[in-house]
Formats: C-alpha cells, structure tokens, sequence
C-alpha cells in the first residue's frame, strides 16, 4: 500500500531527482505553456478601418442615444473592445458617421421630411 503513490506524487519525485529539467507527457506541456506570438496584434493594426477607428475622437461629443442591439451584436462588440481596446461608445458614433457620410441620401431624407412639415 505504501508504494502506491498518485501521479502527482511521481512527478514530485521525478522533478526532484531530475531538477524539474526532463519533463515528458502531460507534466511537460503544463510546465512550458506554449507561447502566444504577437503577430494578431499586428496584422489587426495594418487595417484601414481599425486604424480609422483608433483614430476617431469622440470626445466632444457630450449627447447621449439610448440604442438598443440584439445580445449577440453586444457580445461582439465587447468582444472586439477586449481585442483592441476600443470602448464600444467609439465605435457606435464611428460606425453612425460612417453611415451618414457613405449615404447622403439619408440626409436628404431627413431634409425633404423637414421641408413638408413646414409647410
């Protein structure tokens, strides 16, 4: 009873006879995780579009829209502030003026809507 021993126990003894320098199976890839290189980081950097966003102020901006979005758009967009570090706030107003400015036929809309009310 006294030799049997938990696979922790022999690994134990393993590391202190070897001086934790020969690890196999398991016990080596919990000992050396493998490494995460940067290069996401990089090529997530070389868009236009990202490079837009890190780059748009929103700072004036001082009014507020209470908007609603479907649970999975949220997860995304918290998934995507976690990656770049982006707050959601700047890429709702970036992707709203990047609306109106790609679509000028909203304004107009918007335009001729407050034309016939006038009158």
């Amino acid at each position: 009873m006294e030799k049997m021993k938990s696979l922790a126990d022999q690994l134990r003894e393993k590391m202190v006879k070897t001086g934790e320098k020969q690890l196999t199976g398991p016990a080596a890839e919990i000992a050396d995780p493998p490494k995460k290189t940067g290069k996401k980081a990089e090529k997530a950097i070389e868009s236009d579009l990202l490079q837009a966003l890190y780059d748009y102020d929103n700072s004036h901006n001082k009014s507020m829209v209470h908007v609603r979005l479907e649970k999975s758009t949220v997860d995304v967009l918290n998934r995507f502030k976690m990656a770049t570090g982006i707050d959601v706030t700047k890429i709702v107003a970036f992707s709203v003026k990047h609306l109106f400015d790609t679509y000028p036929e909203l304004k107009n809309t918007i335009k001729q809507f407050i034309q016939n009310t006038e009158l």
